[in-house]
């Protein structure tokens, strides 16, 4: 069935709160284990169905916030799920309590019932009220940021659309265009500061009902930390900083010298990675697709049975426009065992990184489509992260197909950007830790806390007179410390896996391409260390993982043919 053609209908959350309570009272007096699983399955299938309509509703507004329908549908999702958090708080509580959990262990494996446990401590019917309003702030802070209309060289443009501007290898264009859309979010500045305070009070506030002295340990449980916390996370940031941000520097170094300008570089400077322009991928977002087809068909078997659901399933949705939500993501419609692509395609490099990138969720996800029980399709966030950023790398022999005569430009800067990225998403990591140990920073002493750790992490940038930008005020342009609180290390995380995944291409790509398979059959069964290692590859935690890829990227960079990189 094509994504068009899926039939929506809002979950009658009365008819769900009943069906938890029956199934409660049933798993509790089950006299067997099969009595057992019978409300556990039964579970799972409404559960599947709540969330395949709350993902169509959800798909719906962000393709178009403007429309009037979807928007009411996601403010009563807004409402009703954390109303519905107390019957399956009540339904957990029961599980977890049950004289069959080791069998429903042995049966599913102990990720979902620890998952559980990790649930389970983060609510309490107490927190219902403030949990609306978390959401409530998220939906502003989405709406706010789709409504942008930024006038430049003629035009309006949304924030997605004005991307090529940004890069564009004209100089005066390129700083005019991170001038406008630093207008746009000057001038919203204190709305931003206004939703993010609100979203820090809510935060902190559940944490104390629920006994914890800040957000930060209830955020770990909510992002489903298993088997490592903030010592751990604390300890990859050091060195990232030791083994990382000296290559990054580099990388920025010899940038600054290949365009022309002066370093540390300047925001609209640091967009432009080469004097004759960054790579642009051939033809418009219907060919980029077309050019995926023929990569994943290419890629293997499996890849090739993926690629022409998605595509003929319309279970993409990658044009920017007027009244569409910022960003790109891929989630699950478990009703019909199909994943779908959000984004925002613009003319740029990133665009056929989207189609690698979230395209390597959605594969992990059609791979996983039948493991029971449906939450274990995905695994935890970090490790999802290595499924979609390892694709990336492995897109790389197809990149004449996507880029043409500048592939040798994308592929020096795709290996870049992950060098850079990882520095930039730890400093996002570190604001936040610092932010919710200190919820009593306004919007200025969060502003300054960021501008300090700017010369931490990258000290390849300054602070100049670009508006909002240059200002130290960035932060607010990432979604993830509004939506998602601490999930950007995870991506910190997953790149450092990719670029082992990357480094194993060099050497042995069908070995590398075995091995990626053998995470993705895995799924969300066993937790982010041992799925890492299934892999053959070194956690993250580890020092000489970060300083294995270091070495290496450093390596091919400095072979790389100087007149690729003109």
């Amino acid at each position: 069935m094509k994504f068009s053609q899926m039939p929506y209908e809002r979950p009658d959350a009365q008819a769900l709160e009943r069906l938890y309570a029956e199934e409660t009272r049933r798993l509790a007096a089950a006299a067997s284990f099969a009595q057992a699983n019978e409300a556990f399955l039964r579970v799972q299938e409404a559960a599947k169905h709540q969330e395949t309509m709350d993902a169509i509703a959800s798909i719906r507004h962000d393709v178009d916030t403007l429309d009037p329908f979807y928007s009411a549908e996601v403010e009563n999702q807004a409402k009703t799920e954390p109303l519905l958090k107390k019957s399956k708080h009540a339904w957990n509580q029961a599980l977890l309590a049950s004289p069959f959990l080791k069998d429903f262990e042995r049966a599913y494996g102990p990720v979902p019932f620890e998952n559980l446990r990790m649930e389970f401590r983060a609510f309490s019917p107490e927190i219902v009220e403030d949990l609306q309003e978390e959401n409530r702030l998220r939906i502003a802070y989405t709406d706010l940021i789709a409504s942008a209309q930024i006038a430049f060289a003629g035009g309006t443009y949304t924030i997605a659309q004005m991307g090529p501007f940004k890069q564009d290898r004209n100089d005066e264009t390129r700083r005019a265009a991170w001038e406008a859309e630093g207008g746009w979010y000057a001038a919203h500045g204190e709305e931003l500061d206004a939703i993010y305070d609100d979203l820090v009070r809510v935060r902190t506030r559940m944490a104390r009902k629920l006994g914890f002295e800040n957000y930060i340990p209830l955020g770990y449980l909510r992002m489903q930390r298993n088997g490592y916390g903030r010592a751990e996370v604390e300890a990859f940031r050091a060195a990232v900083l030791r083994h990382l941000t000296p290559v990054a520097e580099e990388v920025c170094r010899r940038q600054a010298a290949r365009i022309g300008a002066a370093y540390p570089l300047s925001f609209p400077d640091e967009a432009l990675f080469f004097r004759a322009g960054n790579a642009q991928p051939i033809g418009k977002p219907e060919e980029i697709l077309s050019m995926g087809r023929t990569f994943y068909h290419e890629l293997s078997e499996e890849t090739k049975a993926f690629i022409d659901v998605m595509l003929d399933g319309e279970l993409m949705d990658v044009k920017a426009k007027k009244g569409k939500a910022g960003g790109g993501y891929c989630t699950s419609l478990p009703d019909y065992k199909v994943p779908f692509i959000f984004a925002n395609f613009n003319g740029t490099q990133h665009d056929v990184e989207v189609i690698t990138h979230e395209a390597g969720h959605a594969f992990a996800a059609y791979t996983a489509r039948d493991v029971v029980p449906f939450e274990s399709q995905w695994p935890s966030l970090e490790s999802c992260e290595i499924h979609s950023m390892s694709m990336e790398f492995f897109s790389w022999p197809w990149a004449e197909g996507f880029f043409g005569a500048q592939a040798d430009r994308f592929r020096y800067k795709h290996l870049s950007d992950a060098l850079t990225f990882i520095p930039y998403g730890c400093m996002v990591d570190h604001f936040q830790h610092v932010v919710y140990e200190k919820p009593e920073l306004g919007p200025e002493g969060r502003h300054e806390v960021w501008r300090q750790l700017l010369k931490q992490y990258m000290p390849w940038m300054r602070l100049d007179g670009t508006p909002f930008y240059g200002e130290g005020k960035g932060w607010q342009r990432q979604q993830h410390i509004y939506r998602t609180p601490f999930y950007y290390i995870d991506y910190c995380l997953a790149q450092t896996v990719a670029l082992q995944f990357w480094v194993r291409m060099q050497q042995d790509r069908g070995d590398a391409w075995a091995r990626y398979m053998d995470l993705m059959r895995l799924a969300g069964t066993q937790p982010f260390r041992a799925l890492v290692q299934a892999a053959g590859l070194e956690v993250p935690f580890v020092q000489s993982a970060l300083a294995q890829v270091a070495s290496a990227a450093r390596a091919y960079l400095d072979a790389f043919p100087k007149d690729a990189l003109q």
